[in-house]
């Protein structure tokens, strides 16, 4: 097949989502099909006298660097686009992927993740891996994700959205609390914080990054992470951070954290995290696949689901290709049965 893998894009996860896209296009080559890698923003030349730009895969394929301890310079990127051209697509995207069979969602993170892309390209007809606008856009904003899993019975910290300051004695809570976007992910701009100066200073920052955010129970306890594919649940895997939480740093730096598959723990607490994942991508109406975080807390043993993530990483320290692993299917394998259960909606 003729693949588009997208990748990079304007959002704090573009690093990241590179690394996807390598990762990705590298193993679908080694499949045999033809693969373009190219950056959903900047976009790419083409001229108007190539009539099979597939051929020309290694040429056109955007070559990022390698992902840094922290995100991006986001204005730096926008000051690359060439042509001044205006929106999000870059040029020449939408006339790529409109001669693809299938596009290869690379994107995390805002617009990747959101739903807006999956809807251009639902209008365009264009084909494209992973979940829908409407489940993607419904999963991306946490805060509405959270009052589906309360209704669907599935257990998530106590707390709740702002989009003005409010302290936390407002919603119930008390010190420490976990304070985070509402609509972004990899844990960036996440804290946890345990005084009210400390809250104030990142209330204030995170207002920055998106009008709304996230206020809950800080949780202490193990952190687990539950993909689910087509369905279906696969391994619970843990993850243990050398040092802090699983912040971005730790999440994409190799050697920064050990991640445990199948995680040791009960039979009863994994098949309830199990359950739980394959739930939420019930609830949220998911398509395809999607990883679902958890926590257990240290002193209850109670389990709690932090997010639903409908484009799970594919880096090498991603965790999604290691619960695949556990179950013995390889990396190529597991781009491949994306594909595969992608193209039958379409049927």
């Amino acid at each position: 097949m003729d693949i588009v893998v997208l990748a990079g894009g304007i959002s704090t996860e573009r690093d990241v989502s590179f690394a996807t896209g390598i990762n990705v296009m590298n193993a679908l080559r080694s499949q045999g099909h033809r693969v373009i890698l190219t950056d959903v923003y900047l976009g790419l030349e083409l001229d108007e006298g190539i009539t099979d730009p597939f051929e020309m895969q290694e040429e056109l394929s955007y070559k990022p660097g390698a992902i840094k301890d922290n995100a991006p310079d986001i204005e730096a990127v926008k000051k690359r686009r060439k042509g001044g051209t205006r929106g999000f697509f870059g040029p020449n995207v939408i006339r790529l992927c409109e001669k693809a069979d299938i596009v290869f969602m690379g994107l995390h993170g805002e617009n990747g993740e959101n739903g807006k892309v999956q809807a251009a390209l639902d209008l365009c007809d264009i084909k494209y891996t992973g979940t829908g606008y409407l489940s993607s856009a419904m999963a991306m904003d946490k805060n509405i994700a959270k009052q589906l899993f309360r209704n669907a019975g599935v257990p998530t910290p106590p707390g709740g959205g702002m989009t003005q300051k409010k302290y936390p004695e407002d919603m119930g809570l008390t010190y420490p609390v976990v304070v985070k976007p509402c609509s972004g992910g990899s844990s960036v701009g996440v804290s946890i914080v345990a005084t009210r100066e400390e809250y104030d200073k990142a209330v204030d920052e995170l207002f920055k990054l998106d009008p709304e955010i996230i206020v809950e129970r800080y949780i202490k306890g193990r952190e687990f992470g539950v993909s689910v594919i087509d369905g279906h649940a696969l391994p619970v895997i843990e993850i243990a951070p050398l040092s802090g939480f699983y912040d971005y740093k730790n999440k994409y730096t190799a050697g920064s954290a050990i991640e445990t598959c199948p995680a040791e723990i009960d039979e009863v607490t994994a098949k309830k995290m199990q359950w739980c994942a394959e739930t939420v991508f019930r609830v949220l109406d998911l398509e395809t696949y999607a990883r679902m975080d958890f926590l257990l807390e240290e002193d209850t043993g109670e389990i709690f689901c932090l997010e639903a993530n409908t484009l799970p990483g594919m880096t090498s320290t991603s965790l999604l290709p290691q619960e695949a692993a556990a179950e013995g299917v390889s990396f190529e394998d597991l781009c491949e049965k994306i594909l595969e259960i992608s193209l039958k909606k379409y049927e």
